[in-house]
């Protein structure tokens, strides 16, 4: 008997407010016309295409043939796994966490963003939102039932909040900020003196302060945790990832660290969701976490070198992006006589075979502006650089 979509049950309203995530139906094009011939260069990207720390895969495959390591896990993580994030945190950053009740691992930082929004946000509380800045906060907050209210990051100000602009518009119902840096989509980095501003902010207008450090390793000369400063436990709380800093997106590892409070209400949220990261993954990335500076030494000198062809790709097209970006992605303005950013890609898309991100995406303050993703070898962006420069040659 044929089914008749007729009786389908209707999806939630919650999924009103979602439209099809961008790359979901960008990647859909960009395989059709892979599959129609076209040899696609995709610089849109954030997925690190370097081998993982191979400490890592050995640990992985030893720790995977013992026993126990298929049944459930605790929900807290392996305490050995929790050493290793708080001496990490303690190595790189000089952040001292208890490792029983400060930390919490999770199955990728993305995760985290959803647990902490269920955790501490109630329907019709507001929480602040970059613009520019990553979709999933604003996302999870949806589905906590919560208002968003994005602030301005704009290149005047170096892509850095006005916290004075932001305190004028707040209302006795925010609860929560979303903080970014290394920035993502900007590549902009905050200094120590901001950081202490912000928990000021937050200290005096009882705020939540969410930061998402996942970029701080790549090409950033000064890596900082916003736990280092004083007074932010109180406020703050900071997620991590291995998923750039170690190339193991895939791995589906990251961490949230704070104060015992924020760890336990948020881990009450993931402990009814889920059931445990498998053994043999939180061996490994306690394992990986051990690596001294070589391994990040090593993993900057490519993207050195990947930077500065990504530069001259952007410079082709009449964008060169600023000096001073950080993280793994450059992002640049359109040129001025280009009214439709979208269709502008699209033409080089369709034309070259390069794909490059829109900033929309990101937002508003966006709308304008490109991101080129270093996820690719040297000899792949130079392959896409010819390709862009033979095509600016003929119009």
């Amino acid at each position: 008997m044929e089914f008749e979509h007729s009786h389908m049950i209707s999806k939630s309203n919650r999924l009103n407010a979602f439209g099809e995530y961008y790359f979901s139906k960008k990647l859909r094009e960009v395989a059709q016309l892979k599959a129609e011939g076209l040899d696609v260069i995709n610089l849109g990207i954030g997925s690190p295409d370097l081998p993982a720390p191979q400490a890592a895969i050995d640990a992985l495959n030893e720790a995977a043939k013992q026993s126990g390591a298929h049944q459930y896990q605790s929900y807290r993580g392996l305490p050995e796994l929790r050493e290793a994030i708080a001496k990490w945190y303690q190595y790189h950053f000089n952040v001292s966490l208890n490792p029983t009740n400060e930390i919490l691992p999770l199955i990728g930082s993305k995760e985290g963003i959803f647990h902490l929004s269920m955790a501490f946000l109630d329907t019709g509380d507001t929480v602040l939102v970059p613009d520019p800045g990553y979709p999933a906060y604003t996302n999870c907050a949806k589905l906590a039932g919560a208002n968003i209210v994005s602030y301005n990051l704009k290149a005047e100000n170096n892509w850095l909040p006005n916290l004075d602009e932001i305190e004028k518009n707040l209302n006795p119902k925010t609860k929560m900020m979303w903080v970014n840096y290394p920035h993502m989509p900007t590549g902009a980095a905050a200094s120590r003196e901001f950081f202490q501003q912000l928990i000021h902010f937050a200290q005096k207008n009882n705020i939540l302060i969410c930061h998402d450090n996942p970029y701080t390793f790549i090409l950033n000369e000064n890596p900082i945790s916003i736990l280092n400063l004083e007074g932010a436990k109180d406020v703050a709380v900071e997620l991590n990832s291995l998923s750039k800093s170690y190339n193991m997106a895939g791995w589906r590892v990251g961490m949230l660290a704070g104060a015992t409070p924020y760890i336990e209400a948020t881990q009450q949220v993931s402990s009814n969701l889920g059931s445990g990261m498998f053994k043999a993954l939180q061996v490994a990335a306690a394992e990986v976490l051990a690596l001294d500076d070589t391994w990040f030494e090593d993993l900057n000198e490519v993207y050195k070198k990947r930077k500065i062809v990504g530069t001259k790709i952007l410079t082709a097209l009449a964008c060169p992006p600023e000096a001073g970006q950080v993280g793994m992605f450059l992002w640049a303005k359109a040129p001025d006589e280009i009214k439709d950013i979208e269709i502008w890609l699209d033409e080089l898309l369709h034309a070259t075979g390069v794909f490059l991100t829109p900033g929309f995406i990101f937002g508003q303050n966006g709308a304008r502006y490109v991101r080129l993703s270093l996820c690719n070898t040297v000899e792949v962006l130079e392959k896409a650089l010819k390709r862009i420069e033979g095509w600016r040659a003929k119009i």
